[in-house]
């Protein structure tokens, strides 16, 4: 899985406009959690690149490493913060988020 990583809270801005003509999915990851990592792990177990890339943008943020994002994240998309933490962006606007044992492939690919 090619991840768009998020370190610079400018991004979010890009990320903004890019959703006005793609679909974006942001995933929050904490290194210190297990359920996170788990939640990372089906994701990218299966995700096919050629497939899946065309459907929706990935992008990856550390959250532990990059607290400030997160919280603007949340406060962006007026979302509560949770960790691990999965958003889809659309034109501006959060149109799905989930968190935990929540986060599912399947269905973020039917979105």
């Amino acid at each position: 899985m090619e991840w768009n990583k998020i370190t610079d809270i400018s991004q979010l801005e890009d990320i903004n406009t890019a959703s006005e003509s793609e679909k974006i999915m942001i995933f929050k990851h904490s290194t210190r959690c297990s359920i996170s990592s788990s939640a990372l792990n089906r994701l990218e177990r299966n995700w096919n690149n050629e497939r899946d890339a065309v459907k929706i943008k990935p992008y990856y943020l550390d959250l532990i490493a990059h607290r400030d994002i997160s919280n603007k994240i949340a406060q962006q998309w007026n979302i509560e913060h949770e960790s691990p933490q999965v958003l889809v962006i659309e034109n501006g606007k959060c149109t799905y988020h989930n968190s935990h044992m929540g986060i599912d492939y399947t269905e973020l690919m039917e979105l």
